[in-house]
C-alpha cells in the first residue's frame, strides 16, 4: 500500500525505555484515577466506575495517538505550527462563547464537544511548543535586537495572558511563560535581557498572584496552612494529612480514606496525596524515578537532534522537557506543601482528557525525533537516513 508523503518510513526505533515508562505512568495513572475516584464518582454518577472508564478511553486515544504522531514525518510538523498556533487562538476566545463555552466553578476553559470537553489551553501547549522552535530557529540572530526579535514575543506573550488569566488560568499562562523564556535562552538571548525578563516576568506573575484574594489566600497559607485548616489552608492541610498518614509504606492500594470527601480534587490536581496515602513515600519516590528516567531521555533525544544539527527539534524536545518535568515537579511540590496551592495536573496521571491526550502527542514528537536520531552506538543508521532524505529529495 503507497503511504502519504507526511508517513514516516521505517528509517529508525523510538525510545524503547522512553516508550515503556510513558506506558508504565499512563498505566499506573488509569488505577490511582479509579482508586481516587470511585467515592466521588458513586456520590455523583451511581457508577463507582464513572471516571475511570472515561480515562481509559482518554490513555486509549493519547496512546493510540502518541504511536501514530511518532511515526509521522517530522517535516509535517513544521508546516502544521501556523495552522495549530491560529487554532488555540480560535479556541482559547471560543471558551467565553455562550453554550459552547462551559464555565464550572467561575472559570471558562473548555469547549463543548456534546460527549467530550476540550481545553485550549493544552493545544495551547503543543502549539506554542512548535511556534516557539520555529521563530528561534528562524530569528535567532534578532533575539538581542528588542525591536527586531522579542517584541513580536513580547506582543504573544501579552495576547496569551489576557485570553488566560480571563478564563481565569494563572497555572497555564506560568507554563507558557516558562516554555516561551526557556527556548528563548536557549536560543541565544542575551544574558541581560534573560534577568530583564525573569525580574519583569517575576514582578508581573506577584501582581496577578496578589491581585485576585484567592490566589493571595492561597500564597499566605502556603507558608502555614494550619492556621486556617478549615479555609484557605484546607487543600494542603488534607494533602499533607493524607501523606502523614500513608507514612512510609502506605496504607495500602484502595485503602485510603482521604479520597471519601476529604481531599478535595482527589483524582486531579491532588491525586499525588492519594499516591502518598496509599502507596506511602515509597510509592512517591519511585513514581519521582519513573519521571526523572523519562526526563532524561526526553533531554538526550533533544541532545542527539541538536548534535545533528536539528535546532527545531532539539528545542522542541527542551521545551517538552520543561513542560513534563516542569508540571510533575509543581503537581507533586503543590501536595507536599513545598510550593504554593496551584492546580497542576500530574502528567499522565492525573485525570484529565485534553491534558493527557495533548501530552501525547507532544511526547509522539519526541518519539519521532529519537527515530530519526538514534543513539550515537547507531551512528551507521544515521549517515543512512540521511541518505536516504538526501536520495528523495
Amino acid at each position: 500500500m503507497h503511504k502519504p508523503s507526511w508517513w514516516l518510513a521505517e528509517n529508525g526505533k523510538a525510545d524503547t525505555v522512553l516508550w515503556w515508562i510513558l506506558i508504565i505512568l499512563l498505566c499506573f495513572g488509569l488505577v490511582m484515577v479509579y482508586s481516587a475516584s470511585a467515592p466521588v464518582a458513586q456520590q455523583e454518577t451511581g457508577n463507582p466506575l464513572f471516571f475511570a472508564e472515561r480515562q481509559v478511553l482518554y490513555a486509549i486515544l493519547g496512546l493510540t495517538g502518541m504511536y501514530y504522531i511518532s511515526r509521522v514525518e517530522l517535516e509535517f510538523w513544521e508546516r502544521m505550527t501556523f495552522p495549530l498556533m491560529g487554532i488555540s487562538l480560535i479556541a482559547l476566545l471560543v471558551v467565553f462563547v455562550p453554550v459552547i463555552g462551559v464555565g464550572v466553578n467561575g472559570s471558562h476553559r473548555w469547549i463543548n464537544f456534546l460527549i467530550v470537553r476540550l481545553q485550549p489551553s493544552e493545544l495551547l501547549k503543543f502549539a506554542l511548543l512548535l511556534f516557539m522552535s520555529r521563530y528561534v530557529v528562524r530569528k535567532g540572530e534578532l533575539l538581542g535586537s528588542v525591536k527586531d526579535g522579542l517584541w513580536p514575543i513580547f506582543i504573544l506573550l501579552f495576547v496569551l495572558g489576557v485570553l488566560l488569566l480571563l478564563q481565569p488560568d494563572f497555572g497555564s499562562f506560568f507554563m507558557v511563560v516558562a516554555i516561551t523564556g526557556t527556548l528563548l535562552f536557549l536560543g541565544g538571548l542575551p544574558m541581560r535581557y534573560v534577568l530583564i525578563a525573569g525580574i519583569a516576568s517575576g514582578a508581573a506573575l506577584g501582581v496577578l498572584a496578589v491581585s485576585a484574594p484567592y490566589r493571595l489566600a492561597r500564597i499566605t497559607s502556603f507558608s502555614n496552612p494550619w492556621a486556617d485548616p478549615y479555609g484557605s489552608g484546607f487543600q494542603l492541610v488534607q494533602s499533607l494529612i493524607a501523606f502523614g498518614r500513608g507514612g512510609v509504606f502506605g496504607v495500602g492500594l484502595g485503602n485510603g480514606i482521604m479520597k471519601y470527601f476529604y481531599l478535595p480534587e482527589s483524582y486531579t490536581d491532588f491525586i499525588p496525596a492519594v499516591i502518598g496515602e496509599e502507596l506511602g513515600m515509597i510509592g512517591i519516590w519511585a513514581l519521582i524515578f519513573l519521571y526523572a528516567v523519562a526526563c532524561w531521555r526526553i533531554y538526550r533525544v533533544g541532545r542527539r537532534a541538536a548534535a545533528a544539527g536539528d535546532a527545531f527539534y532539539a528545542l522542541f524536545c527542551y521545551g517538552t522537557l520543561i513542560w513534563f518535568g516542569g508540571e510533575a515537579v509543581m503537581s507533586l511540590g503543590v501536595n507536599l506543601g513545598a510550593l504554593p496551592t496551584k492546580g497542576f495536573a500530574l502528567p499522565l496521571i492525573s485525570y484529565g482528557g485534553s491534558a493527557l491526550v495533548f501530552l501525547c502527542a507532544t511526547l509522539g514528537v519526541v518519539l519521532a525525533v529519537s527515530r530519526r536520531y538514534p543513539p550515537l552506538a547507531k551512528k551507521a543508521k544515521v549517515q543512512q537516513v540521511k541518505a536516504e532524505e538526501v536520495a528523495h529529495g
